[in-house]
């Protein structure tokens, strides 16, 4: 069971130095731990700011301190966390931090776990199981985008949409009990065909939400971009320009690049990881033969590949061979050196896009940028299906998809079984209810002590 009549403190501010660190302390035994390490003259006033001082754990003298804090109290249920809580805003330097959390747990305080104030959150009705994990989405968005798509959540919009889900498949379930409840009265709350119309409904519901999905994950988590290629066509060239510095080495020599290369960016909102690998060759250099393996296996992890093809030289046999190695996988074909002239059975090979196919041809030149936007929207279509990300999907997190999908599941066979009008109404009331439990555990209404666990362990301590 989650304890939560102790109290528990923890550094909320991340490690290192700075011009302020904070120390929270959540629990019924807050404003006494405060009393005791603090000097204060009276009681916390609550929600105001209260310049004091800290006193060593183990001063005798109550004169004696070592830093100087302002300290904020929110009594409960007032709070983040529900609890009562004490905030001590501290001179940032971790010995200070360190000293005053050692203070607090000599006075009776508990080093807090990590996610334990939003786990308490959450246990104390402040927030619910969405909101909770929107706070760790937010404290780790990389890209502007990640930080709105986690706040809208925060705020509330996902847990009102699984709501009017909810509600609807509540009244249905009402009504086809209460139908149940009077058999011998013959009394029918709804029929068979309304029940089917009904469920269909929750239906386009649940896969409105289900629709962006692949999307709203890729938001959140971001993706794998690799660049492959055979030596000397320009990856390293085209890597660089996509990232806007010269993090891989460029030179006239086959084979400079032997080990991945990978940097992060923001790609119009959409957090990639964009990898450089070897070029695809035989090789007798045993070091360049690991590092043509290496690019081999990133290519297989890949969300997508950008295979560059060097437009200025004929098409060798290695540029047919990773052709045809990554037909079936999401690519995009990168003519590079486009400031050269083209050697035309290139283009022929690669071609501009056939129509209706999925495959995508960019013509740039890493040399003097020209394509590059042309590119870098090519590469968030790809991913996302979508040429602009301004409306991302409101279901971004896997466990939500992954219920929204049984949810789903169960009320696709409730449908078929009222629409065939022949089985008994305990079965499609059964399947109602299963897809009504994964509602419930996506908000938390019904989430086992496993779950959470693994929920809030990856928070941070102090959060």
């Amino acid at each position: 069971m989650f304890a939560t009549d102790d109290s528990i403190v923890a550094i909320a501010t991340p490690l290192g130095r700075g011009g302020i660190g904070v120390v929270r302390i959540s629990g019924p035994a807050s404003p006494a731990i405060a009393a005791a390490i603090l000097d204060l003259r009276g009681a916390l006033v609550p929600r105001f700011a209260t310049f004091t001082r800290v006193r060593p754990r183990a001063a005798a003298d109550r004169r004696e301190t070592f830093d100087e804090v302002i300290t904020t109290y929110f009594p409960a249920p007032h709070s983040y966390t529900g609890e009562h809580v004490v905030e001590i805003s501290a001179h940032g330097n971790p010995v200070v931090l360190r000293a005053i959390v050692e203070s607090a747990m000599a006075a009776g305080a508990r080093l807090a776990r990590p996610g334990e104030f939003t786990l308490r959150a959450f246990l104390n009705g402040k927030r619910d199981l969405v909101q909770a994990e929107a706070v760790a989405d937010l404290i780790a968005a990389a890209t502007p985008l990640q930080a709105r798509v986690a706040f809208d959540q925060l705020e509330g919009t996902l847990t009102a949409r699984i709501a009017a889900i909810d509600a609807q498949l509540f009244d249905l379930i009402a009504r086809l009990e209460a139908s149940l409840d009077f058999p011998d009265e013959g009394y029918h709350f709804i029929e068979p065909a309304e029940t089917a119309r009904a469920v269909a409904g929750v239906v386009e519901r649940v896969d409105e939400l289900l629709g962006g999905a692949r999307r709203g994950r890729l938001i959140r988590e971001g993706a794998t971009v690799v660049i492959a290629g055979r030596p000397n066509v320009g990856k390293s060239s085209v890597f660089n320009a996509l990232v806007g510095a010269d993090r891989a080495i460029v030179t006239d020599v086959a084979g400079t690049t032997r080990d991945l290369v990978s940097e992060q960016m923001d790609l119009h909102g959409l957090a990639v990881t964009l990898v450089d690998t070897a070029g695809c060759r035989d090789s007798a250099d045993r070091v360049e033969r690991e590092g043509v393996l290496r690019a081999a296996r990133a290519r297989e992890i890949a969300d997508l590949l950008l295979v560059v093809i060097d437009r200025s030289e004929p098409a060798t046999a290695e540029d047919h061979e990773l052709l045809a190695q990554t037909e079936t996988r999401p690519r995009i074909i990168v003519l590079n050196k486009r400031d050269l002239p083209a050697a035309g059975d290139v283009v022929a090979a690669c071609g501009a896009n056939p129509p209706g196919s999925r495959r995508t041809c960019v013509c740039v030149s890493a040399t003097t940028g020209a394509g590059l936007d042309e590119l870098r929207c090519a590469i968030v279509r790809e991913l996302t299906g979508a040429e602009s990300l301004r409306d991302p999907a409101a279901v971004t997190n896997a466990r939500h998809i992954g219920l929204l999908e049984q949810a789903r599941a169960s009320l696709l066979a409730a449908h078929q079984a009222a629409a065939s009008g022949e089985t008994p109404e305990e079965f499609v009331l059964t399947d109602l209810q299963e897809a009504r439990a994964r509602l419930d555990e996506i908000v938390g209404a019904r989430t086992s002590e496993d779950v959470l666990r693994h929920i809030f362990a990856r928070f941070c301590i102090g959060k």
